[in-house]
């Protein structure tokens, strides 16, 4: 049996990790970076970004992400990429996508730099596509994970709170979704069975979100670091990563892709999303009722969602859940890797469940 365990090449995580973009840079290129920023992240830190290829006098092109990782966008760099010999992503999950799937069809090397400990997505050798209206596209298998993934704990400290608790319900997927494809014997992205290491990194993903979890939030909200704080930017970040990319995907993020069909899931974020798909997933294998018990009071303290109201289809029919139940179980996703059939009504009666659940508990 291939199993198999794949990382990024290196993981940093330190405060003022920012001001050292030239150095980290420099050791795997020499003509030029392409930095590709999220806007907003730009406008807060431009000089923290440019300060040591400016001070070191390294070359750098500075372009702004459009706003949706799509083909298109990612053609749009790709086309922009000029001498650069590595591409640079800096900012939230879909900028982080399209400078990754930017650095695979440029066949050159990646460095990420999440602003924000929102999704599990930076290390790993993954990319989401959208459609540039928002709605999931498909799933992008890179050959590598990136070269280096760079976490500036103080920039992380001071983002948005949301976007931490984002963050907390990807990750919060992780074991639940390892624990089914390892019940299933599943194949996961890496074209490999989930080894000992990866189910391991996944439960430990779980048990320090129960730990630190709420600690880590009150942390963000008064924007310092703790240890806290500083164990769940590693969970949500290096663990979830590796939890989900080794062990792999099953019904939650299935679910989270079936719920971008509906325009109101639009303003939710990846995470929020997923963690409600967490719910139904729960639903649909008859969880212990003192286990679904403590998910929803952990939602609950962290600021989760638990209602169809608080992912923005609160008026959702019963055809509107049906139309994410038969993307949810769609051949391209990974509700296959469940230990048995979800149909898309299934997806459709957890779905109201989970919002039932959350109402009774």
């Amino acid at each position: 049996m291939r199993k198999v365990l794949c990382s990024p090449g290196s993981y940093i995580q330190q405060e003022g990790a920012m001001g050292q973009l030239a150095k980290e840079y420099s050791a795997i290129g020499s003509v030029g970076a392409y930095v590709l920023v999220d806007p907003t992240i730009d406008e807060l830190y431009h000089d923290e970004i440019v300060s040591s290829f400016e001070q070191d006098h390294v070359s750098y092109q500075l372009v702004k992400f459009g706003g949706e990782c799509s083909m298109e966008e990612v053609e749009r760099n790709r086309k922009n990429l000029g001498q650069a010999d590595a591409v640079i992503g800096i900012g939230g999950g879909k900028t982080l996508d399209t400078a990754k799937a930017v650095a695979h069809f440029a066949h050159l090397p990646v460095i990420i730099v999440p602003t924000a400990a929102s999704s599990d997505a930076p290390c790993s050798r993954l990319a989401v596509l959208y459609t540039p209206e928002g709605v999931f596209d498909k799933y992008l298998p890179l050959p590598a994970n990136p070269n280096v993934v760079i976490m500036d704990t103080d920039i992380i400290a001071k983002a948005p709170v949301r976007f931490l608790v984002s963050g907390l319900g990807d990750a919060f997927a992780t074991y639940y979704e390892a624990a089914a494809c390892v019940q299933s014997n599943a194949t996961t992205m890496t074209g490999g069975h989930a080894t000992n290491a990866a189910f391991a990194l996944a439960k430990l993903c779980h048990d320090t979100l129960l730990e630190d979890g709420v600690k880590a939030v009150a942390a963000a909200k008064a924007g310092v670091r703790t240890a806290a704080l500083e164990n769940i930017i590693e969970t949500n970040t290096l663990l979830s990563g590796l939890g989900f990319e080794s062990s792999g995907l099953a019904a939650a993020h299935s679910i989270h892709d079936g719920m971008t069909a509906l325009e109101g899931t639009h303003k939710m974020l990846h995470g929020e999303k997923v963690a409600y798909g967490t719910l139904a997933q729960l639903v649909l294998e008859d969880r212990p009722l003192e286990e679904v018990k403590e998910v929803y009071s952990f939602f609950r303290q962290v600021g989760l969602p638990t209602s169809l109201a608080e992912i923005g289809i609160a008026d959702a029919t019963d055809e509107d859940l049906l139309k994410v139940g038969e993307h949810a179980c769609g051949s391209d996703e990974t509700m296959g890797n469940m230990p048995f059939e979800v149909t898309p009504v299934d997806v459709a009666h957890a779905l109201r469940a989970a919002d039932a659940l959350g109402k009774a508990l």
